[in-house]
């Protein structure tokens, strides 16, 4: 049976990404099915302006606590090399983790999330945003993280095409 419904979910989001005019459409599509697939959370969608290394709010799943438009200056540390810099998967699991990498970690643990899967955006080899998902976990399972890489590539074309008719 869960076979099933993940097979629906799947459906549904491939017609919605299909019908979807904008990238603001395929984020909430995105956005909708990782909260149904995953859980409870919050879930941003980032571009990464390496050039000013400054990450940008595209989408959230909580605006009142993460608006659409924020903007965050990241300077270097070892968690922008990995996610930012070398495009890898960042894993934080646990308060002392989160404290580590986020100056926001208040407004984190106030949302109840104890762990963060931060997966890089990339296109044409290099990173061009991020996609956070932030939830109350001891830990991610690998199936967890395997879904997590797989919306995220999905958003990274949706991240692509705005930030080119930006240009």
């Amino acid at each position: 049976m869960r076979t099933a419904l993940l097979v629906a979910k799947a459906n549904v989001l491939c017609d919605r990404l299909q019908q979807a005019q904008e990238p603001a459409a395929a984020f909430d599509a995105i956005g909708a099915t990782t909260l149904q697939a995953i859980g409870a959370g919050l879930l941003t969608i980032n571009a990464w302006h390496a050039e000013q290394a400054l990450i940008e709010r595209l989408w959230s799943s909580d605006t009142s606590a993460y608006p659409v438009g924020g903007r965050k200056a990241k300077g270097d540390s070892p968690w922008r090399r990995q996610l930012l810099e070398r495009g890898e998967l960042f894993i934080g699991e646990g308060d002392a983790a989160l404290a580590a990498v986020f100056d926001d970690v208040q407004v984190i643990r106030g949302l109840g999330c104890t762990a963060v899967a931060n997966v890089p955006l990339c296109h044409q080899g290099r990173v061009i945003g991020t996609f956070n998902y932030l939830a109350e976990r001891a830990e991610w399972s690998a199936a967890e993280l395997a879904a997590l890489r797989v919306l995220a590539a999905l958003a990274g074309s949706a991240v692509r095409d705005l930030l080119a008719a930006r240009e």
